[in-house]
């Protein structure tokens, strides 16, 4: 089984859908929201990676709050 294969089985079995659905259909994995504005090129390319939109990219990889 290849690396595409388990992220799109782990995200299909922790939030009900795949990557490459998410990116198809421009919404985050995660949270099912739009992911069509990105703050820049890096974040875009995240997007590409991962399926995750902004908020998500900025929650995970962020610093921690407060």
């Amino acid at each position: 089984m290849s690396l595409k294969e388990i992220q799109e089985n782990f995200a299909h079995a922790a939030y009900g859908r795949g990557i490459k659905e998410s990116q198809e259909k421009k919404v985050c994995v995660i949270c099912g929201e739009e992911a069509s504005d990105f703050k820049d090129e890096v974040s875009k390319k995240e997007f590409n990676i991962s399926g995750m939109c902004q908020e998500c990219q900025d929650f995970t990889f962020g610093p921690p709050p407060e």
